[in-house]
């Protein structure tokens, strides 16, 4: 699969280093220095500046915003952001999204580097984007929730559409469900939504099964696989190839977005599915792969959930991030003695070796049948008949 796309960009990241400004502070699992420690690592290891353009992130206006986002909750950001107040009836001042100074700028920030990436995509400068910053799915038009401020993928997907997409496809690998950008476009045929998330029977947000395909117009429009607890490489990349190449290929989208989430990780700490970075490495090749298939290679990709700050997040994303560059590394390979350095530096822990896991993703094909008494199987032909019907697919292998 490595070498099988020809792929000569040109592609783009979308970075400055103040978008680390989006902090919940020490104690938030989401830690900022999660991107500092991958963007040093893709640096150290040539992605960026080798086929991966680094372009500045703008800050995006109160208007681009309310494309997806109620004024209501726009104007409670700013006022938290400024009097550092909870505004509970919007979700600011939980848990999850504590209030902090200078948040509606923030979260702007991270909005418009997105609306670059996508940018970038729509008018056809870059062929490949991403902003890992990126893939706040959770936001809702008049909420924030799960981390999330703002939806700066909902908001790119929107200027897509109003700047000559006529269709888009939307695949989120994040550990928990994409609802936010699922509900947004729950009613819009335009959108394809496919989320691959631990179910929500036992994971945050209690949503996304596969009776849930969309609205009322758009049946089939939104499509969920909630997996089991424990499901690893060898399950998690049956069931995404039992699931997501068919329903795009059928859809044909002009550009196709992905959110990726590095939380199903076995080491993260707030989930519980089992993925190596080998197997998330061979997730997003076969995205990037699908993405020339399908939608001419215009391919917008971002960040999400991922809180191993140190031994996950930066490896799978650099992986991510390479891949975009049209130039997969290697995964044997050893990571730089400057990026250990750095490390330790910046957190006091001792980082990964190698920028692989040690493991061989390999799967059984959906096509040879499946076992009623799996858990994982089960899920799979549920959201295969639900869904491939409303497509004019056959959901049985």
């Amino acid at each position: 699969m490595e070498g099988a796309t020809e792929c000569a960009g040109p592609s783009t990241v979308v970075f400055d280093p103040t978008l680390t400004d989006y902090d919940f502070g020490p104690q938030h699992p989401m830690a900022p220095i999660r991107v500092d420690l991958t963007m040093q690592l893709a640096h150290e290891l040539g992605v960026t500046g080798r086929g991966l353009r680094v372009v500045p992130a703008p800050m995006a206006t109160e208007d681009q915003i309310a494309t997806v986002h109620d004024a209501a909750l726009i104007e409670a950001v700013q006022r938290a952001g400024r009097t550092g107040a909870a505004e509970l009836q919007v979700g600011l001042g939980s848990e999850d999204n504590p209030v902090f100074l200078g948040m509606h700028e923030a979260a702007a920030h991270v909005v418009g580097a997105s609306l670059e990436a996508f940018r970038q995509v729509g008018s056809g400068e870059s062929l490949h984007a991403a902003n890992i910053t990126g893939g706040l799915h959770h936001a809702m038009p008049g909420r924030a929730s799960g981390f999330c401020v703002y939806n700066d993928v909902a908001i790119g997907i929107r200027w897509l559409l109003a700047n000559g997409a006529e269709q888009v496809a939307y695949v989120d690998v994040d550990v928990h469900h994409g609802d936010g950008v699922e509900a947004i476009f729950w009613d819009d045929p335009r959108v394809l939504t496919i989320s691959l998330h631990e179910t929500g029977r036992l994971l945050f947000p209690g949503t996304g099964f596969s009776a849930d395909v969309g609205g009322e117009g758009a049946e089939g429009s939104a499509v969920n696989v909630a997996l089991p607890p424990g499901t690893s490489d060898a399950g998690w990349l049956r069931a995404f190839h039992a699931v997501v190449p068919d329903l795009v290929r059928e859809f044909g989208p002009d550009v196709l977005v992905t959110q990726h989430g590095c939380d199903s990780h076995a080491a993260d700490p707030l989930a519980d599915l089992m993925l190596s970075v080998d197997g998330q490495r061979s997730a997003y090749l076969a995205l990037h792969e699908l993405a020339h298939e399908v939608a001419g290679g215009r391919w917008v990709a971002t960040g999400g959930g991922g809180y191993a700050l140190v031994d996950v997040v930066p490896r799978a994303w650099t992986h991510l991030l390479a891949i975009v560059s049209g130039t997969p590394l290697d995964p044997a390979l050893s990571t730089p003695e400057a990026w250990r350095a750095h490390v330790r530096e910046k957190v006091g822990a001792q980082a990964p070796l190698r920028m692989t896991d040690g493991r061989e993703p390999a799967y059984a094909d959906w096509r040879e049948g499946y076992d009623p008494g799996a858990w994982l199987d089960r899920e799979v032909n549920a959201t295969r008949t639900a869904v491939f019907p409303l497509h004019g697919l056959d959901p049985y292998p």
